[in-house]
């Protein structure tokens, strides 16, 4: 990143860099290719850097403390957690994300996020059976529920 400019600017300039240029300043920062090319990844990672960098990384203690949580708390890698039941793959939309997953919509400046569940959604403590209906409730108008949240 560049010197003089604060971390914070250097990172939001880059929100809206093409992937190409993402792929450059990664391998600039860890010094080698990467196989992910999706562009919040690589911003991502890429924003992660120079904060590690400048202010440290996280200590041991709270690495370990991260991976208790994600073991105790985590629907989508604990297997644990997981229902008996799976779910049969030609009734389910592929469409919508497994279960546990938020997807986040910004829209007119404010971002809204929702739950994928096992049957339905979850949005402001609510249950929907449809993301039709939760972007009825956030627009005051009929959207299909795809379109509106880009899956």
């Amino acid at each position: 990143m560049a010197k003089g400019i604060a971390i914070s600017q250097q990172i939001v300039a880059l929100k809206n860099a093409p992937a190409e240029a993402l792929l450059v300043k990664y391998k600039e920062l860890y010094g080698e290719d990467t196989a992910g090319t999706h562009k919040t990844y690589l911003w991502r990672k890429i924003a992660y850097k120079p904060q590690e960098l400048e202010k440290g990384s996280l200590s041991a203690k709270a690495k370990d403390r991260i991976n208790e949580l994600i073991k105790e708390y985590d629907p989508i890698n604990n297997k644990a957690l997981k229902p008996d039941k799976p779910i049969v793959a030609s009734l389910k939309d592929k469409r919508i994300p497994i279960p546990g997953t938020v997807i986040t919509k910004n829209y007119k400046g404010t971002t809204y996020q929702v739950k994928v569940l096992e049957k339905g959604f979850e949005f402001n403590s609510k249950m929907f059976k449809s993301l039709s209906a939760i972007a009825e409730e956030i627009t005051g108008a009929h959207w299909n529920g795809y379109l509106f949240f880009n899956l």
